[in-house]
């Protein structure tokens, strides 16, 4: 990930979940999983969006794959997260723990 580039919360949620997910992972799955495992209501909307966005991003590659039978043979779109993506991924967990650590929280917000 170069200089500038977080992850955004939404897209690590969105990038763990496709990581999850493996040869799963598609658009109202990856929402089910999030909303199963965040307890995070969220719209298949946002999940596109941002599944486009890592797609630009180069940290999700997207397949479409014809569909069987029970979907009319409509395709599907599937999503599997880039080793660039699993690197961000590590990168912003890093980065996490570094502002993290040491850091006592203190009640009531103001210093004394």
């Amino acid at each position: 990930m170069g200089r500038g580039e977080y992850l955004g919360e939404f897209e690590q949620v969105v990038l763990l979940a496709v990581a999850r997910l493996e040869d799963e992972a598609y658009g109202m799955r990856v929402r089910e999983e999030i909303e199963r495992r965040a307890a995070r209501r969220t719209t298949i909307g946002a999940v596109y969006a941002t599944l486009e966005r890592l797609v630009s991003k180069g940290y999700v590659r997207e397949t479409d794959l014809p569909g069987g039978a029970e979907r009319s043979g409509l395709a599907r779109r599937f999503y599997e997260i880039t080793p660039a993506g699993k690197s961000a991924l590590e990168e912003a967990r890093d980065l996490q723990a570094r502002m993290w650590s040491g850091l006592k929280l203190r009640s009531g917000g103001r210093r004394s």
